[in-house]
């Protein structure tokens, strides 16, 4: 057994233990556990912003791309909103217990089926260390003890701010062990928590293409997937121009390096041949990097796109652009190079945009809004895990009641089956 393995057991079987606790804690004791950890983060700015530029300094020596330094970054701001995100998921609705769904049966059985934990959730992340809070909080809300594996680039942040969630907890009489943060920045232990059956019920990678394709090559635990978010706008023929460019801005150029940003702008032909080149020069206003195809491509201050540039996640200030036809050519592009997470048709028609969402079916679809919503604070959901890509369980963005299963209760009055 390596070094690795008995950690990830340790960690794993008081994970459990802790489990056992937390499905049967209060709504009242979550509530105050959250509460009382964004408390300590509060009076803790100090620390974790010296925590977070040591692993600043780790992140620019070991050569991060800027897109990945701008998730590493905390600052003020960011730590007001961990905190809010924090005081979010306190107010929101307990679903453990929440009867989904009950009925009768002619033989007297009453039959309900009622959320419950899933039980240990496994998180493996990059970067992000604000995913310490937003991961521990939401696992606390839905009753799952949580072992969460940050980026090794991350890790004085998350330990600074994973302290403060062990004080919530503390202050609220629950286990300690109810989140657990990975005390190493050992790659091995990724491969001990993928092999972790029995102790982890369910993985959640957050991160680039590269970690979830490992996570989903090794893990014999499940997996909610997160791929890669390759959002698409669509401009169509009945779009407004203003809106568009307001839209089309924000959705780009807001914040690049997150999986929301889009990526990709197509552009109705005959929205281009009633406007021009507008929201292209817009963009390239903005100091976006449009690599264009077609026509598009004749537009000054453009780059000729190549055709890896379709189906490509930039996480900067770049975004691929063409023309298509009509909504059916926006919905064949998307589902030839989409990844399923976000898409957004800008238009005033509203046949068009129902044809736009029953044609994908990408996790989130939206209609004269910026892909940047993809977010569960955004969502109503105080924070969120991550967009789950896949079909099954969880899809987008992953809030408490997506980490919980259900379990039937049945009752009769000493009822026998015939």
């Amino acid at each position: 057994m390596t070094d690795s393995t008995a950690l990830i057991e340790t960690l794993g079987h008081a994970a459990r233990s802790a489990a056992i606790e937390l499905a049967q804690a209060s709504p009242e004791a979550k509530r105050t556990a959250l509460i009382a950890a964004a408390d300590a983060l509060a009076a803790s700015h100090e620390a974790v912003l010296a925590a977070n530029a040591r692993d600043m300094q780790f992140g620019r020596d070991k050569g991060l791309a800027d897109s990945m330094l701008d998730r590493l970054r905390l600052d003020e701001s960011r730590l007001r909103g961990i905190e809010d995100g924090l005081r979010a998921v306190a107010q929101q609705p307990d679903p453990v217990g929440e009867v989904v769904a009950e009925w009768d049966r002619p033989n007297g059985l009453h039959i309900q089926r009622v959320r419950t934990p899933i039980g240990v959730i496994g998180v493996i992340y990059e970067s992000r260390p604000n995913v310490t809070a937003d991961a521990g909080a939401l696992a606390l809300k839905s009753g799952n003890a949580v072992i969460l594996r940050g980026g090794s680039e991350s890790l004085h942040s998350s330990q600074a701010i994973h302290a403060c969630m062990v004080e919530g907890l503390r202050q609220a009489g629950l286990p300690e062990a109810a989140i657990q943060l990975v005390p190493t920045r050992d790659r091995a232990a990724v491969s001990a928590m993928l092999q972790a059956q029995g102790l982890i019920d369910v993985i959640i990678p957050r991160g680039g293409k590269g970690l979830v394709g490992l996570v989903q090559q090794q893990a014999r635990v499940p997996v909610f997937a997160h791929l890669e978010g390759i959002c698409h706008i669509y401009v169509d023929a009945k779009a407004d121009p203003e809106k568009a460019r307001r839209v089309v801005l924000n959705a780009k150029t807001r914040r690049t390096g997150i999986c929301g940003a889009a990526e990709c702008l197509l552009i109705d032909r005959s929205y281009f041949d009633a406007h021009g080149p507008d929201l292209v020069q817009a963009l390239l206003a903005a100091g976006v990097e449009v690599r264009a195809e077609g026509d598009l491509a004749r537009i000054p201050g453009t780059v000729a796109a190549q055709p890896d540039d379709f189906g490509q996640e930039f996480l900067d200030m770049i975004m691929a652009a063409k023309l298509v036809d009509g909504v059916d050519g926006a919905i064949a592009h998307i589902r030839r190079y989409g990844s399923q997470h976000t898409e957004s048709i800008l238009t005033e028609d509203e046949a068009t945009a129902r044809r736009f969402f029953a044609g994908l079916d990408s996790a989130i679809l939206m209609h004269n809004a910026s892909t940047q919503f993809a977010d569960g604070g955004e969502f109503g959901m105080g924070a969120e895990i991550g967009i789950a890509t896949g079909k099954m369980h969880a899809r987008g963005p992953v809030g408490a009641e997506q980490l919980t299963s259900f379990k039937y209760l049945v009752k009769g009055d000493g009822t026998v089956r015939a």
